[in-house]
């Protein structure tokens, strides 16, 4: 919903950037990646502002490696396949990060990557039949963007256990929901 309406703007200012860059999307991707999973690191440690700070910096990536495919007509499907399952890998790293650090309960931290997990198999599965399905609440940016805005205000509030646990049960509540919301589309839009 937010990437949706916000792809416009970042599109511009992005393939501006991706234009002057030369290198191949899918180190980029793999570079978000790493970022990511040192997101996850800094979270397992304890510290909640760097590891927000780094998941910014992963999704500049993940922005970024999109640009330079489209500007320099690199757009492969393997670069698709590679950057989603990349996007996976991240968001299990930072939630595991979460858990270990101690911030949540392990329960909730796994029906935290169960439930956004299970919002991208939905889309991909629908696809696999011709079905568009970027609908619902709470895609990848949202999430990520509700885990950085509840880390950095957990941080402000000393390192919160309380305001973590509410940002992950956010989290998980919307992504059950995007889930919902695109199973239903699905059952609106697949003939038997």
């Amino acid at each position: 919903m937010l990437n949706d309406k916000l792809r416009p703007q970042t599109n511009k200012f992005t393939n501006l950037i991706g234009e002057k860059i030369e290198i191949d999307p899918n180190i980029v991707t793999i570079i978000g990646l790493f970022i990511s999973i040192f997101s996850g690191v800094l979270y397992a440690s304890g510290n909640l502002a760097a590891g927000a700070l780094f998941i910014i910096l992963s999704g500049f990536c993940d922005m970024i490696d999109g640009a330079i495919a489209r500007s320099h007509n690199r757009r492969t499907k393997f670069g698709g396949f590679l950057d989603s399952t990349c996007d996976r890998f991240a968001d299990a790293a930072i939630i595991i990060g979460i858990i270990y650090s101690g911030f949540v309960d392990p329960i909730l931290g796994a029906l935290a990557i169960h439930s956004s997990i299970t919002v991208s198999y939905v889309r991909s599965r629908a696809e696999q039949e011709g079905i568009k399905c970027s609908v619902g609440i709470a895609e990848r940016a949202e999430r990520l963007l509700i885990i950085t805005v509840g880390s950095l205000i957990a941080a402000l509030a000393g390192g919160s256990h309380n305001i973590m646990i509410c940002t992950i049960g956010l989290l998980t509540v919307l992504s059950y929901i995007t889930v919902f919301q695109r199973i239903h589309h699905a059952l609106m839009n697949l003939d038997d």
